[in-house]
């Protein structure tokens, strides 16, 4: 397993990608499930960045898990913010009209579509919010 703990700001979302593909390339991860990967990754830090501490500014720990038989990358996200749990939202409603649509949520609905297992709880004092992929 393998961690980063960093500073939940929007501009460190660059740091986390190159953790992240760092050891999905080590592990052979085809790139269309790479990108797949990035864009949850990055949709899940910038909320935690976004809303977890504000307004002020908190750690995020990313732990990268490789599993095998099937080969998978489980990706940990952990912050010690307001507790949220952003699966518990339901989702939008995407065949209405964009001008019809309540704002938000569409990016947590694309990572739940995306990945193969998407799952939070609040634990110790902590939201703990994991993704899954296989590849």
């Amino acid at each position: 397993m393998k961690e980063l703990t960093i500073e939940a700001k929007k501009e460190n979302l660059d740091q986390v990608l190159a953790f992240i593909d760092g050891v999905l390339e080590a592990n052979g991860c085809a790139m269309k499930v790479q990108i797949q990967i990035d864009i949850a990754v990055e949709e899940m830090f910038v909320n935690i960045a976004s809303y977890a501490y504000a307004p002020g500014v908190g750690d995020a720990v990313i732990q990268v898990e490789m599993k095998d038989e099937p080969k998978r990358v489980a990706i940990t996200f952990f912050d010690t913010g307001t507790p949220y749990d952003p699966l518990a939202k339901e989702d939008p409603d995407v065949t209405l009209p964009a001008e019809e649509r309540q704002i938000g949520g569409l990016g947590i609905y694309m990572v739940k579509k995306s990945m193969d297992d998407v799952r939070y709880e609040y634990k110790d004092g902590k939201n703990v919010l994991t993704i899954e992929k296989g590849f």
